[in-house]
């Protein structure tokens, strides 16, 4: 039995690392701590076949041995870019460890906005109570109760979004670039809280291509695609300019699917109703942003996705990951190279 060889460049507690190890006896762990690829002795990069990594992406051609790659991110856009998404390098993500509190989050700000909670925020910063002909009108909400949310990416925490969408006896919209509703549920990782459960399946799925025909009719539009070449300012212009001048934008996502620009202009022109952002095409935000001072947006710093179990779950799709590549079956959350069960044999551990 050959060893496998995986080198960490995150920094995980020796109970973590000690953890996986007990996976399989193959397995020889080594964790060195690096931000870049540099900062990676070169007698290791000799020695890697899997690596663990967020952003120490080294070139094929200095690691032989080196067959696959787990990032340790949901976006694989910075890992696509490197010469890593010009080889037959193998790389998963994390997609599918945070769909309940991305989900959650999404939820949240939709209350938010449709309650407008930041005037009421603003009035209790004031001390202020106002006449009720004022409360009626800034404070009458947008009800979940019936509205559509349409959903931008129905992969696993898209499917989630829906679910919890549905127990507010929402309509939900699944668009997605094939026009279903999300890719092979066996390729993709579910933690185990929300395996089996049911109520994700959309009411009705539009292409990506007809993106500002579903726009027009939801309340609410979130994004949960991942920013690829194809999804690169997909909510531009025409989109924004499809919307309901009622309708509120979440992005959950990554920055760079939305056109910030066109954004601005829309939520200054009062063309949407607001917005509610994680994620933004330069971040940190910068202070000179017109998004921070507009009383339509709610921003948070890129937070949606974490969760105290982030470790166990990390934890628990590498360690299935690892067991699939021993066994040469398909990786969960594959994003490159277009996979087949052939290549992944041969570059497995049974090869």
């Amino acid at each position: 039995m050959r060893p496998v060889h995986v080198l960490i460049t995150r920094s995980f507690s020796d109970e973590w690392l000690d953890r996986l190890r007990a996976v399989s006896p193959q397995l020889a762990v080594r964790q060195h701590p690096a931000e870049t690829w540099a900062e990676v002795p070169r007698a290791l990069w000799d020695w890697v076949e899997v690596l663990y990594t967020w952003g120490a992406f080294p070139d094929p051609a200095d690691c032989p041995n080196l067959r696959w790659v787990q990032l340790d991110t949901s976006g694989s856009d910075s890992a696509l870019a490197s010469p890593l998404g010009r080889s037959r390098v193998a790389i998963s993500t994390l997609i599918g460890v945070a769909p309940p509190n991305m989900a959650e989050h999404t939820l949240m700000m939709m209350m938010a906005l449709g309650r407008n909670l930041p005037l009421m925020l603003r009035h209790q910063a004031r001390s202020h109570w106002s006449t009720f002909q004022y409360r009626w009108d800034n404070f009458t909400p947008k009800e979940l109760f019936g509205a559509t949310v349409g959903i931008l990416g129905y992969g696993s925490i898209g499917r989630e979004i829906g679910r919890l969408a549905h127990a507010f006896n929402m309509r939900v919209i699944a668009i997605t670039r094939s026009g279903s509703a999300g890719g092979d549920p066996r390729l993709l990782y579910e933690i185990p809280q929300i395996r089996g459960l049911s109520g994700g399946e959309p009411d009705h799925t539009y292409a990506s291509d007809d993106l500002a025909e579903a726009a027009a009719q939801c309340d609410f539009l979130v994004l949960s695609v991942p920013h690829t070449p194809h999804t690169h300012h997909i909510v531009n212009e025409s989109v924004l300019r499809s919307m309901k001048p009622t309708a509120v934008l979440i992005n959950v996502a990554r920055g760079g699917v939305v056109d910030e620009a066109a954004l601005i202009r829309a939520l200054t022109e009062k063309r949407i109703a607001g917005a509610a952002l994680d994620v933004f095409e330069q971040e940190p935000l910068p202070a000179d942003s017109p998004l921070w001072q507009m009383d339509n947006v709610i921003i948070s710093p890129h937070i949606a996705g974490l969760t105290s179990r982030y470790y166990d779950v990390v934890l628990d799709l590498f360690s299935t990951n690892l067991q699939r590549y021993a066994a040469g079956e398909p990786l969960l959350n594959q994003v490159w190279p277009p996979q087949s069960n052939d290549d992944l044999r041969q570059s497995g551990v049974n090869r």
